[in-house]
């Protein structure tokens, strides 16, 4: 259920108001490693290798949302707040439609698109198990962003908005935090137009929204989804990929209107469902014993 503003407040957990924290601190981090990168391309990559998944500046900077998300839940709820947020990362159970279409439906939209494309029947590996070595960087670095976007964003901004309206945010400045990516040599979107893309991501994180609800606020349902965004063995389908993920989004909201328009079934709590209030009780006397009153 939609906890209400003053309640929040009241017990000194993270409110709809951190989001507004939780983005600057993100740009911050993202576009100042970035700014760093395009000014000094050629020391960057004598230090730390070419740019992509193997950069250690670039991994940091694809890191910031997860980074950020992950500190504010510290400082706001302590250690035993941080072990119940990552328990979140236990939550698998949701329909069987929505795992068919996680497992199943997203890699079909890429299928589609490369069918459009003209590349369908390419694969970006040879041998075929060269893929196997590219499964890790792809489940290990684009994920963890969802510590931050999922993780703490969209239930935070579920509180005060339907889920449809806060999917639209969030997708919008992820959109955005995106843009230095195209900036870039290296990187994939640098071959992108930024137009469907952005419209793609938008498009994602509407079709994400509805299933973490269903999900009842999963991380770990946001990650595996991540993941198949990212996946390395999907061919090219730029940019009908993006349109497919737009004609999908928009059937996922025809046909979870009821849930999609009401914060009724959505899911708002940034720890483990249950545990936000009895973590802050646990914060407030870690923070008595150590500093006792005279």
């Amino acid at each position: 259920m939609a906890v209400a503003e003053t309640t929040e407040t009241s017990r000194g957990g993270m409110t709809v108001r951190s989001v507004r924290t939780f983005f600057l601190l993100t740009f911050a981090l993202t576009w100042g490693l970035v700014a760093v990168l395009i000014a000094f391309p050629d020391q960057v990559e004598a230090a730390f290798g070419e740019m992509g998944y193997t950069n250690p500046a670039f991994i940091l900077a694809v890191y910031a949302p997860g980074i950020v998300g992950v500190s504010m839940v510290w400082r706001h709820y302590g250690l035993s707040g941080l072990r119940s947020f990552f328990r979140r990362l236990t939550l698998w159970r949701m329909s069987k439609g929505w795992w068919l279409l996680l497992v199943v439906g997203m890699p079909a939209v890429f299928y589609a698109g490369a069918a459009i494309h003209g590349s369908i029947g390419e694969f970006p590996f040879s041998p075929w198990y060269a893929v196997l070595p590219a499964l890790l960087p792809a489940l290990l670095i684009g994920p963890i962003e969802e510590l931050g976007w999922r993780g703490v964003a969209l239930p935070l901004l579920q509180r005060r908005f339907a889920p449809l309206w806060a999917a639209l945010v969030v997708g919008v400045v992820a959109a955005v935090w995106h843009t230095p990516a195209f900036l870039l040599s290296g990187t994939k979107q640098s071959a992108w137009a930024f137009g469907p893309f952005f419209l793609g991501v938008v498009a994602i994180s509407v079709i994400l929204t509805a299933m973490f609800n269903a999900a009842r606020g999963s991380l770990l349902v946001a990650a595996l989804f991540h993941f198949q965004m990212n996946g390395p063995a999907w061919p090219d389908a730029q940019p009908w990929d993006m349109y497919g993920f737009a004609v999908v989004a928009a059937a996922v909201v025809l046909v979870n209107r009821r849930t999609m328009f009401s914060r009724d079934c959505a899911a708002t709590d940034v720890l483990m469902p249950g545990e936000e209030v009895r973590a802050e009780e646990v914060r407030r006397a870690e923070r008595a014993s150590a500093h006792p009153l005279p």
